[in-house]
């Protein structure tokens, strides 16, 4: 997960709507099922889709009243906390 990709997101959400994350959500996931597809795309895909799901996340936390900073940062301690254990 990259926190620009995922603040640039929720930009996105801010200015438009999330129903269009959802939507690309949904339609990565189903290009994902593609016959053919390579392994290095199925990296991006899902490189996006994570990114994607902790943009809607961050957004949510921030519908809740969390500062966008705060929201961004407790999220991806949030991650690296399931990483590391």
């Amino acid at each position: 997960m990259r926190l620009p990709v995922i603040k640039h997101t929720v930009n996105f959400i801010k200015e438009n709507d999330e129903d269009w994350v959802n939507e690309t959500i949904e339609l990565l996931e189903y290009m994902s099922e593609a016959r053919g597809i390579k392994d290095e795309e199925l990296d991006v895909i899902g490189e996006l889709l994570s990114n994607f799901y902790g943009a809607l996340e961050v957004h949510k936390d921030i519908q809740s009243g969390t500062d966008e900073k705060e929201a961004l940062n407790a999220f991806m301690k949030r991650v690296t906390g399931s990483i590391d254990g």
